[in-house]
């Protein structure tokens, strides 16, 4: 998982012979690069989000365009697998690590090798390229070792340490001067500007751990293991300050620059979206909040499966032009209710971050208010959808308060059974 660097924040999942790209308001995908005959691996965007660079099982690293989802330049040189790439820091250049044991810096305009590196004796499944210095990048892998490259030497490696364990994952400090590696259940961080001095060992996990991301401006470290956990450290002391469990083992996560959406992806092929919630001004929504919170489960994740279809392209139309009431309507039709009910959620919560909801409940016919009050009904007991649909009940309540005398039987007893769902 792969976040983009610049806004909305889409985030790219790689699996298996595809790289989707999704948006992490609406958890839709708007791109999905299929270009891949075997498995693909590791998608990274550019630091400027237009180009998208992912390895796969033939061996071939390919560079895309992510607006046109063309291909744009192709390197071929691996034997092998390669499961990490990345962008060298002055963007000129990309760095590529592979299951053949080497590792290969390549012209970007050429499509040419600059450096080949070939030091390793086991798998190289973790790589980065440092944040300062265009010249410097960190390989590690299965025999243990980690090592650094500079490629303006002739040497095989400028520093190697051992983390005494197969490398899962390895990720640069802000400064350039320290990194981090994880292997097994320990997390290791490295002076590289005291010649590779041991300066932490973290092992709060108690199985492997698989990923490693930086947030908060480089002041959180985030790892995620096989034990279903993503721990948050201070990068200050190295300590843990908050964990996150998760319903399935852990194989990456991404975090957005502006740390509102935290996603992991699970070894059973689903995707967890944790969104930050926005801070409430209003007093009567607080108050609300928290009789609420006493009922439902807190910090529930959104989940949603790797190849599902959007389903909702009719919906996304009226939304571009604010017909917020359309939008809507588009998703309450029987064969998206009944099939895939999470779609009429994503646009009642795109309508909320829009403050448009009141506004697309307004007006509405008796036969119309059944259908959402039904909907309600059907869905607010299930927890992934409980958080998102008790706001907009608070809505409806908001909108229809002075006009509930005027309600059919029906109507009044479809509130019932939805105020009893709410109170149990």
């Amino acid at each position: 998982i792969d976040f983009s660097p610049v806004e909305p924040y889409y985030f790219a999942v790689t699996c298996s012979v595809r790289v989707q790209i999704y948006n992490p308001i609406t958890k839709l995908v708007v791109k999905n690069l299929s270009r891949f005959q075997e498995s693909a691996y590791g998608g990274t965007f550019r630091n400027d989000g237009k180009l998208l660079l992912a390895g796969d099982e033939e061996g071939l690293v390919k560079l895309f365009d992510v607006s046109s989802k063309n291909i744009l330049r192709l390197f071929k040189g691996h034997k092998s697998a390669v499961h990490r790439a990345a962008f060298t820091q002055d963007a000129l250049h990309i760095c590529s690590f592979s299951d053949d044991k080497t590792v290969k810096v390549w012209d970007l305009s050429t499509e040419r090798v600059v450096n080949d590196f070939s030091g390793h004796t086991d798998y190289v499944r973790a790589g980065c390229a440092s944040p300062v210095s265009p010249h410097l990048l960190i390989s590690a892998g299965y025999d243990n070792m980690v090592r650094m490259y500079d490629t303006r030497t002739a040497k095989s490696q400028v520093l190697e340490v051992d983390h005494e364990s197969p490398v899962e994952s390895v990720i640069y400090l802000p400064s350039g001067g320290v990194f981090v590696t994880a292997g097994g259940t320990d997390i290791k961080v490295w002076d590289a500007m005291s010649g590779g001095k041991l300066l932490a060992r973290i092992a709060q996990h108690h199985k492997t751990v698989t990923c490693l991301k930086l947030a908060n401006n480089g002041r959180r470290l985030l790892s995620g293991s096989l034990d279903h956990n993503i721990k948050i450290y201070d990068v200050s002391n190295y300590e843990c300050v908050h964990s996150i469990n998760y319903p399935n083992s852990v194989l990456s996560l991404g975090i957005s620059a502006d740390d509102e959406t935290l996603v992991a992806g699970m070894v059973d092929g689903l995707v967890s979206i944790r969104r930050m919630e926005s801070e409430k001004t209003d007093k009567q929504d607080e108050e609300r909040d928290t009789r609420m919170q006493k009922r439902v489960v807190d910090h529930v994740d959104e989940v949603i499966e790797e190849h599902q279809k959007s389903g909702m392209s009719k919906a996304n139309k009226h939304l571009r032009v604010y017909e917020y009431s359309k939008a809507l309507d588009c998703t309450l039709a029987p064969y998206i209710v009944n099939k895939s009910p999470h779609v009429t959620v994503t646009v009642i919560q795109e309508l909320i971050r829009r403050k448009g909801l009141a506004r697309a409940f307004s007006g509405r016919s008796h036969k119309s208010l059944a259908q959402i009050l039904r909907f309600l009904n059907r869905y607010i007991s299930e927890y992934r959808f409980t958080r998102v649909l008790i706001d907009a009940v608070n809505i409806l309540l908001d909108v229809y308060e002075d006009s509930m005398h005027n309600f059919s039987s029906t109507i009044l007893n479809l509130f019932r059974q939805l105020t009893k769902k709410l109170k149990q």
